[in-house]
């Protein structure tokens, strides 16, 4: 269930909270085709499942950064931010990926709004994220992920 804020007032409240976790999210093989298109990583670790199941993963993998990328629709599934101008995504102050996502693998997010900075105009948020994969021991991707919103 997302949480709901309106204006920057609001967001500053949220600072430290834990934000809960996404809905699950498929990454299905035809996903890890298009993102090795659009990129241009067409490793056959992520996209011929003949060889790959042959691989160290046993099958195919999702792109480490197709995981990555898939943390902004799973994170506006945690926290809807109303009453700004702008969002702006501002960059990553760390991640790594410590589990590969198998192709058919589903994944959430479980997020905690870290921090909240004032910065001219508007605010800098700092949220703590773990991409979990349903069923396995170790999470996918561990970063911390900085936005921008503006009023």
């Amino acid at each position: 269930m997302s949480i709901t804020v309106n204006g920057l007032d609001e967001l500053r409240k949220l600072a430290g909270s834990d934000l809960g976790v996404s809905e699950w999210t498929e990454v299905t093989q035809e996903r890890i085709n298009t993102f090795a298109d659009a990129t241009g990583d067409h490793q056959w670790i992520h996209v011929d499942p003949e060889r790959a199941a042959a691989g160290p993963f046993g099958a195919p993998i999702a792109h480490g950064y197709l995981t990555l990328s898939l943390f902004i629709p799973l994170f506006t599934g945690l926290l809807d931010v109303r009453g700004v101008t702008t969002k702006v995504n501002y960059g990553l102050d760390k991640v790594r990926f410590p589990a590969p996502v198998k192709a058919g693998a589903r994944i959430r997010l479980a997020g905690r709004l870290a921090e909240v900075a004032d910065v001219p105009g508007g605010v800098q948020i700092a949220v703590d994220g773990t991409i979990e994969i349903d069923g396995g021991t170790k999470p996918a991707a561990v970063l911390r992920s900085l936005s921008r919103f503006y009023a």
